[in-house]
Order: C-alpha cells, then sequence, then structure tokens
C-alpha cells in the first residue's frame, strides 16, 4: 500500500479530538489530534511511509500509518489504494432525495426560531384558549368522525415531523432516510440523521429540535385559528391543537433517544449516553447480583462525560423499569383481552356484523404487533452489523 485517495471528509474539532465523517455515509469518527494530522497528510497525496515520516519528525513517535489506512479503509473513507478504485456498497437511499440542500437552507436562519416562538407566544394568548381536556377529542357525537380525524391528523403530524428531522439535516448536507423502529414496545417513525454530528452544533440542535418546532407550529396555529372561528370548525381546530401537543410528553422519555435524548447528549457532551450508559448500567448490575471484578467502563470517560452517564443510568433503569411495568399490566392484558374476544366471535353462532368487527380487530391489533416484531428484529440485525444502535 503506497498512496490513497480519500473520499470527500467533513470534520469539526471535539474538545481535544476530532469528529470525522463522510455525510453522505452517516459514517464519522473521533480522532486524536496525531489522528487528524495523518489524515490530512494523506488527504495531501503523501504516501503511508512519507506521512509516518513526517509525524516521525513532528512528534518523534512512531506512527503505523498503514493499520491507519486500514481502519480508515473499514470506516468506507478511501476511495482509491494505488490508483486502484475500492469497492464499496452504495450508501442507502436517502428519502426524498430530490430535495436539495440549497432548496432547504434556509430553515437554518436564526430567524426562524424566533418566528416560530412569536407564533407560540400569540397563541398562548390567544382568548378564548382552546381547552386542553380530554372532551377537546370528542368534538363529534360521531365516533367514526373522531376516530378517522384523529387517524389522519395523527400520520400527518408524524411524517410532518420526521419531515422537518429530516430537512432541517438536508439543509447541512446529511442526506437522511426515514424508517420504522422501535423503542422498547413502542413502534415509531425515526429518521436517521448520523451525519449531523459532523455539522456545528447550532445546526446540530436545529435538526434534533425541528420536530417538537413543527408540532408546537402546528398546534400555535390551530389554536389561533379555532379563535378566530365558532362552532365544529372551532371544536375540530381545538381537537387537531390538542393532537399537536400530545406526542411532545413522549419526547421526555429519553431513555428511549428521543429527540431531547440527542440535545442532553449533545449538551452534556457525550459521544454515546445510551451505549455508555447501558455498559455502565450493566457492569453496576453485575457488581450488585455477581460481585465481579471487571473494570468500571465509565472510568475511562472524561470526568464530565462520566458523571452524565452515571446520572443518566438512573434514568435509563427507572424510566424502562416503568414502561415495561406499564407494557406488562396494562398493555398486553388489554391486548391479549380484545383479541381473544375477537377470535371467540369469529366462529358460529354470531351474527356478520360480530364477525367483521372481530375480523377487524383481528387484522389490526395483529398487524400491529407483526409488524412491532418485524421492525425491531431488523433493526437488532442491523445492529450486530454495525456494531450499535441506528440515530433517530
Amino acid at each position: 500500500m503506497n498512496r490513497v485517495r480519500l473520499h470527500a471528509l467533513d470534520s469539526r474539532p471535539d474538545g481535544d479530538e476530532w469528529i470525522v465523517g463522510r455525510m453522505a455515509t452517516g459514517q464519522f469518527v473521533a480522532l486524536p489530534e496525531i489522528g487528524k494530522q495523518a489524515l490530512d497528510l494523506l488527504g495531501q497525496g503523501l504516501s503511508a511511509a512519507e506521512v509516518g515520516e513526517r509525524l516521525r519528525e513532528a512528534t518523534g513517535d512512531d506512527i503505523d500509518v498503514p493499520d491507519f489506512v486500514e481502519a480508515l479503509l473499514g470506516l468506507g473513507f478511501v476511495a482509491e489504494v494505488d490508483g486502484r478504485e475500492v469497492p464499496q456498497p452504495a450508501p442507502p437511499k436517502p428519502t426524498f432525495a430530490r430535495i436539495r440542500p440549497r432548496h432547504v437552507r434556509w430553515v437554518l436562519s436564526p430567524v426562524v426560531p424566533v418566528l416560530i416562538g412569536l407564533l407560540i407566544t400569540a397563541a398562548l394568548l390567544t382568548r378564548p384558549p382552546v381547552p386542553l381536556g380530554y372532551r377537546t377529542l370528542l368534538w363529534s357525537p360521531h365516533g367514526s368522525a373522531v376516530i378517522a380525524l384523529g387517524a389522519g391528523v395523527g400520520w400527518t403530524l408524524l411524517l410532518l415531523h420526521e419531515c422537518a428531522h429530516l430537512v432541517a439535516a438536508r439543509a447541512t448536507g446529511v442526506a437522511g432516510r426515514m424508517r420504522l423502529g422501535t423503542r422498547l414496545q413502542f413502534l415509531v417513525m425515526q429518521t436517521d440523521i448520523s451525519g449531523i454530528e459532523l455539522a456545528p452544533r447550532r445546526h446540530r440542535l436545529t435538526a434534533y429540535l425541528a420536530g417538537i418546532a413543527t408540532n408546537l407550529t402546528v398546534a400555535s396555529v390551530a389554536a389561533l385559528t379555532a379563535g378566530a372561528t365558532d362552532g365544529t370548525a372551532r371544536r375540530i381546530l381545538a381537537a387537531v391543537t390538542l393532537l399537536a401537543l400530545l406526542p411532545l410528553p413522549f419526547q421526555l422519555m429519553v431513555f428511549m433517544r428521543t429527540d431531547l435524548y440527542f440535545v442532553l447528549q449533545d449538551v452534556t457532551g457525550c459521544r454515546d449516553l445510551y451505549g455508555d450508559g447501558v455498559a455502565y448500567t450493566k457492569y453496576a448490575a453485575r457488581r450488585v447480583f455477581r460481585r465481579t471484578t471487571a473494570v468500571d467502563p465509565s472510568r475511562e470517560l472524561p470526568a464530565h462525560e462520566r458523571r452524565a452517564v452515571r446520572a443518566y443510568s438512573v434514568v435509563l433503569v427507572v424510566g424502562t423499569a416503568l414502561c415495561l411495568a406499564f407494557l406488562a399490566t396494562v398493555t398486553l392484558p388489554a391486548d391479549i383481552t380484545l383479541f381473544a374476544r375477537a377470535v371467540t366471535r369469529l366462529g358460529p353462532g354470531h351474527s356478520t356484523a360480530q364477525r367483521l368487527d372481530a375480523t377487524a380487530v383481528v387484522v389490526a391489533l395483529g398487524g400491529v404487533h407483526v409488524l412491532w416484531a418485524r421492525t425491531w428484529w431488523r433493526g437488532r440485525r442491523e445492529r450486530r452489523v454495525s456494531g450499535g444502535p441506528s440515530r433517530p
């Protein structure tokens, strides 16, 4: 191995290290200063031997540049080796590929959050205010109309929420890809914007908070419009306001890597708050139940990361336990009972209407659980290949 040609790489300083990677693939790595120097010299067209000599002159240490290049090959950072193209799998096709960064760069303007803030403030001052009780959702005496509005608005808001993440990331040059995922017992839509770690902090936080900002914007517009109407239109708009706000408490469940989890991870300066939190939790559990002599994995982290990881591990354990307890005591018993009743009504002795109703329940309830299981298995298989969780 003599000379290599690197793909176009982006980088940013992060404390004493550098975050380097490809926004197109979302692959990135943290390098020490000496690694960044080696990368820059390779990018200038120097051979591995020449780079090693330069670094030896600068630091007095022998750097194994060939091994470093091998690591770069594994990351997909190398385009050619000695003039021969390196075969690589094509990156996953981005969602809405026709949207280019130049089309949506305006979302990164600092004016946008100011406008959203003014809109939210105006909505809060609306008179009469939109009632936030459950009766607001029951805007019609016809249950089918209530369900239809809830399903239509809910799925539309979910798509808009994820599109907001995608558009904000695309404005920075990150491809982004939307797909289904799981968070404990929840089936969720998620947007993979892993390459955003290479963007400036303000742009990263914009991408993380774009979904929440979209929900608040829709709720504010609906509330303001409701204040200017009456009758059925006002009731519908009030219901839309509440439907836009209902998903936001879920974002507080940072133990499931929600939008606010990534904000927390960025603000605390942690590289992998969830992964390190899981590792520390497993270590602590082994210490309690097995008296293991293993070394605390958080000891290798900087002091500020170590404190954040240990605090987060408490949130991780408590939050996960509460979610799984709710699943075991409420969700699963309700689903099993509903499913069992539906199955019994498929047999003889029941009317056609009862059988149709039972069929709808079996198909809908069974379909959701099968989709969750399939999505969970796919994510587990992908984590085995990549060595870590995907980033929503």
